[in-house]
């Protein structure tokens, strides 16, 4: 789901900016210029209408960086320096983790299908002919749409010769699966918390960095200079997020500050155990037909908030992060626990989880060590890794590393009982499929993923989800 575009370009440069600021202990003093820093004057072609736009928006973003969203704001003239303060005031971080910078949303024009100069003005007229809502006429030999009548069938799309009509989406909304993000009176998007089941396309999918995410970075810098220990969970997804090896990260991601760092794979091994012993009780000894599996976020969320029918087939068995943290948390009761991960979805689950304080995204993590100075190429800083782990539970990141490591701890008179299907991300297309379950499943081990490929692909990744993919089910098939 991650997209290289320039709206990626210029959050990497504003959270590298804001943690060398923090790193420097500077942040309140000199976090209002960023804004005239990253478009000084004769920058040239702006990204906006004008340069004072460009830098309105910079501001916004830089608030979400400190964990703000537009609704916290009050007064349009307050400064960033103001809400540093403010930031490092609070005692806990926003519950909902998302939030639309309205002034930056363009209103996207929610007409579907256009005729564009292409036209032919053919005697065929097969677009208008095929419209049965009679939305199609012609003006001086070109095809006019009505949008008072369309109703966005597409058929006078399919039917054109010419391929002179198109579809244009309003990408936001084109890419929300449960329909959370729709325009309000004035064209602009808004998001319901309660529908929203954090998946974070509309972040990926917004051409206009519309949507923004709420950062945890202040509270973990208030985190490294408190007394209390500062660990770090880091999920299985992070081996394939740099060219080099898992050791070499775990030990730069201690570097950044943390007392102690571990992965999540081990709370893996104990959802693999949990998942298992569940699926062979219910499943194969219990007779219900199928059981899906429940360690992404937004898939849970979607089951339990837009899917009463599929709810009960889903696993009970929590999360590898819950486990994780259950387990630092017995080992460092008045530690900072700080979940490492790939999502948007994971930052509400860890908000959510009495056991995880704070959570940084792959991207964040990536932007400390550019602005920290940490090498995570070098074997100097290389961290030895838990022996204990089950190499199984570190492919927990790429689509089939649940289902095959679940599978692998069932007991070998059951394996060949197991019938496999996958979802591999979820959209419209799916949820319909999902539905269909609830009545008649193909199989009866199902393994559900919000993003296609898996974690490798979640909308805070740094790395391309094919290579990911690779470093992660070569990891996952050492021993």
């Amino acid at each position: 789901m991650a997209v290289t575009n320039n709206t990626m370009i210029l959050r990497r440069d504003l959270l590298t900016r804001i943690i060398r600021l923090l790193r420097e202990d500077a942040l309140a003093e000199n976090i209002d210029r960023i804004p005239y820093l990253m478009r000084p004057k004769g920058y040239g072609e702006v990204s906006r209408c004008c340069i004072y736009k460009d830098r309105a928006m910079l501001k916004y973003r830089a608030m979400g960086v400190l964990g703000f969203g537009i609704e916290d704001e009050e007064d349009e003239m307050t400064s960033l320096a103001e809400y540093t303060r403010r930031a490092f005031d609070r005692t806990e971080p926003a519950e909902n983790p998302l939030s639309v910078i309205t002034d930056a949303c363009s209103a996207c024009v929610k007409v579907n299908y256009v005729v564009t100069n292409m036209c032919r003005g053919c005697v065929a007229r097969p677009c208008e002919v095929n419209c049965n809502k009679g939305a199609i006429h012609f003006v001086n030999g070109q095809a006019n749409i009505d949008s008072t009548k369309c109703v966005n069938c597409g058929l006078c799309m399919k039917n054109c010769p010419f391929h002179a009509i198109i579809y244009i989406p309003v990408p936001c909304e084109e890419s929300c699966p449960v329909g959370a993000i729709s325009k309000d009176e004035q064209g602009k998007e808004h998001i319901d918390p309660e529908k929203c089941i954090y998946c974070g396309r509309c972040l990926s999918a917004c051409p206009f960095g519309a949507v923004m995410e709420k950062s945890h970075l202040i509270e973990i810098f208030k985190a490294f200079r408190s007394e209390r220990p500062v660990v770090a969970l880091v999920a299985p997804a992070v081996a394939g997020q740099f060219k080099t090896s898992l050791e070499n990260i775990m030990g730069a991601i201690r570097k950044l500050g943390f007392d102690d760092v571990i992965e999540v794979a081990k709370g893996a091994d104990v959802t693999t155990t949990n998942e298992a012993v569940e699926f062979a009780e219910k499943v194969i000894e219990g007779g219900q037909a199928f059981m899906t599996t429940s360690c992404c976020p937004s898939y849970y969320r979607l089951a339990h908030r837009h899917m009463p029918e599929i709810a009960p087939f889903v696993s009970h068995t929590r999360s590898p992060m819950y486990y994780t943290a259950e387990i630092a948390r017995k080992q460092y009761p008045e530690a900072t626990i700080v979940f490492i991960g790939p999502c948007l979805a994971k930052r509400k689950e860890a908000y959510d989880d009495p056991n995880v304080d704070l959570m940084l995204s792959f991207e964040e993590l990536g932007t400390m060590f550019v602005a920290m100075g940490v090498d995570a190429f070098t074997n100097e800083t290389s961290m030895p890794l838990d022996g204990t782990i089950m190499a199984s539970s570190r492919g927990y990141a790429a689509t089939e590393g649940v289902m095959n490591a679940v599978a692998g701890q069932l007991p070998e008179s059951y394996r060949g009982q197991i019938r496999p299907v996958v979802i591999n991300g979820i959209d419209r297309t799916t949820i319909r499929e999902l539905r269909g379950y609830a009545k008649n499943c193909p199989g009866n081990m199902v393994e559900v993923m919000a993003c296609e490929g898996g974690c490798v692909n979640g909308c805070n990744v740094i790395a391309n989800p094919k290579v990911a993919t690779r470093q992660v089910k070569e990891l996952a098939t050492k021993q």
